[in-house]
């Protein structure tokens, strides 16, 4: 096994038991405003030390980008961490069990490792660059519809910056001309893992962090999918707007979405 894939999937699996405990003992969940409809609990933060602890004992120069911390720069900062301690805050405050881990390492700019981790299913998805994708021992490959017509598609809403809104809506009623039905989890690295697995069949965001997508990505690209920004670039992790499907498709639902996009994404 990779060796840094090895001490990701320890770390993840040590935040997942971090965080399930927390879900079992709700009633000592601490939670903060950090901005607008955005909250961290003490658990996110347990998680995310829990992570930190693992990576630094095992690679104490590397360099980790977490959602809460920031940036704690090491001496090499060729190499990445990109942490989401808890991805999914607001379903695991609300006892809705659907949150995940999400750890990638990127190497001179280039994701080399992608881990999501659900504790409450104990689901562990994987991928290493050029070695495929597989959640626990399964191997994993996208849906590879030919067409939009018919598809599932999973997304999640702009609520930090509602000045979206109009514009998510406008993408959806767009996309739903064709498309079957819409999905929205709640856990952005979990949707692109279950594009991934074939559960739904493409994923869009707006407003999107680089460390919910980073390992998502990975998975997902490895699983014989592609990723892009709105725009069809590969900007995703910086430009804060994602769109994941089986190659077939995302032609289709660029088509849809860029109309809608008016003067608010420019490239």
């Amino acid at each position: 096994m990779n060796p840094m894939l090895n001490i990701a999937i320890r770390a993840a699996r040590k935040a997942g038991n971090v965080i399930a405990k927390g879900y079992e003992r709700r009633d000592d969940i601490q939670m903060t405003l950090k901005n607008t409809n955005d909250y961290v609990t003490n658990v996110d933060k347990a998680s995310e030390q829990a992570i930190i602890e693992v990576i630094k004992k095992s690679y104490p120069e590397h360099t980790i980008i977490t959602e809460e911390s920031g940036a704690l720069e090491g001496k090499d900062s060729d190499v990445q961490w990109v942490i989401d301690p808890l991805d999914g805050t607001t379903n695991f405050v609300k006892g809705l069990p659907h949150f995940s881990v999400s750890i990638a390492i990127r190497v001179k700019g280039r994701t080399e490792v992608g881990v999501v981790y659900d504790p409450i299913r104990n689901e562990l998805f994987t991928a290493v660059r050029g070695e495929g994708a597989k959640v626990n021992d399964t191997r994993l490959r996208v849906d590879n519809k030919r067409e939009l017509t018919g598809t599932v598609i999973a997304t999640g809403f702009p609520f930090k910056q509602t000045r979206l809104m109009p514009i998510q809506f406008a993408v959806m009623n767009s996309l739903i001309t064709q498309a079957a039905d819409f999905r929205r989890t709640g856990s952005a690295a979990l949707d692109l893992c279950y594009v991934a697995a074939g559960r739904v069949d493409a994923y869009f965001e707006m407003d999107i962090k680089a460390w919910d997508v980073a390992a998502g990505d990975l998975i997902v690209r490895e699983a014989g999918g592609l990723v892009c920004d709105l725009h069809a670039g590969h900007h995703y992790l910086t430009a804060g707007h994602i769109v994941a499907a089986p190659p077939r498709v995302m032609k289709e639902m660029l088509n849809k979405i860029q109309p809608c996009l008016g003067d608010v994404f420019k490239k």
